[in-house]
């Protein structure tokens, strides 16, 4: 088999983090059994999401969120599975916490923290200190980057992960409104990499959680709530070659702009002069 297979999940999240994490390993299960490398949970999984489940920090007990993500490891370590899990990432108080992607590698350790960097209003000025860089980390020689939610509004960090080189963005989000969708899609077929939606079953009823391909289309998609998907990214797929061996290569030459300065017209007034017919 060529390629990586990963896993999006679509669990409900809850205000229990001790639910929440027995959920995560339920799937985790699942997607070791399907033969997975990888799987990814939604925004705010394992501690709840500010707004749904959690109107203020008191109410979680961030002690209990450890020991589950500390049982979490635990259990990458033992299916040789990559873990990317969303949860409140707690700092020294009163800083208030990081909105995380925590990067659990198959050794069982975290090898890196993606903190959203583009927060709400209400998450700002209520809830999360703010990160300010992307992250990528390879398995398997592939190459995957993290986004969170509403950070799908700001092209120019999808834009930062392809020259990044990025070749699956894993996008975690707890989403409003069923446009979230198009832009995803969008983005992936602009800049030719797969993007890995997770999404609470909460918001199943405005789109699914799923993989989507470097065109835009769907490869494969979540169709009942509390389950996962799993599907492979293979760069080597023929269905793929437009997106990957001509369409990305190109507009990365258009953007560098070499190609239209070298071709540039001077001295003819047909082309510098914008009035005439």
């Amino acid at each position: 088999m060529t390629g990586i297979r990963i896993a999006v999940a679509e669990p409900t999240i809850t205000k229990d983090a001790a639910e929440n994490g027995a959920k995560v390993r339920e799937l985790m299960k699942s997607a070791a059994a399907g033969k997975a490398r990888l799987i990814q949970f939604p925004e705010g999984q394992l501690s709840g999401y500010p707004k749904e489940q959690v109107q203020d920090w008191s109410e979680v007990d961030f002690a209990v969120v450890a020991d589950e993500l500390e049982k979490i490891k635990k259990l990458a370590e033992k299916l040789k599975l990559w873990v990317v899990l969303g949860s409140a990432h707690p700092l020294t108080p009163p800083n208030r916490p990081h909105n995380s992607l925590y990067v659990i590698s198959d050794q069982g350790r975290i090898v890196d923290r993606y903190d959203k960097q583009y927060l709400s209003n209400t998450e700002v000025t209520r809830f999360f200190s703010p990160g300010f860089e992307p992250i990528v980390f390879d398995v398997d020689g592939y190459r995957f980057g993290c986004a969170i939610c509403i950070e799908i509004n700001f092209p120019q960090l999808f834009g930062h992960y392809e020259r990044l080189g990025v070749e699956c963005l894993l996008l975690s989000a707890y989403p409003v409104d069923s446009i979230f969708e198009v832009k995803a899609r969008a983005h992936a077929a602009i800049n030719n990499y797969w993007v890995a939606m997770s999404l609470p079953a909460q918001t199943a009823d405005l789109m699914p959680s799923g993989l989507i391909a470097p065109d835009g289309t769907y490869v494969a998609t979540v169709t009942a709530p509390e389950e996962l998907t799993i599907a492979t990214i293979d760069r080597d797929d023929p269905a793929y070659a437009t997106a990957l061996t001509k369409a990305r290569p190109w507009r990365k030459t258009a953007t560098k702009g070499d190609i239209y300065a070298a071709r540039r017209i001077t001295g003819d007034p047909r082309s510098t002069n914008h009035t005439i017919s």
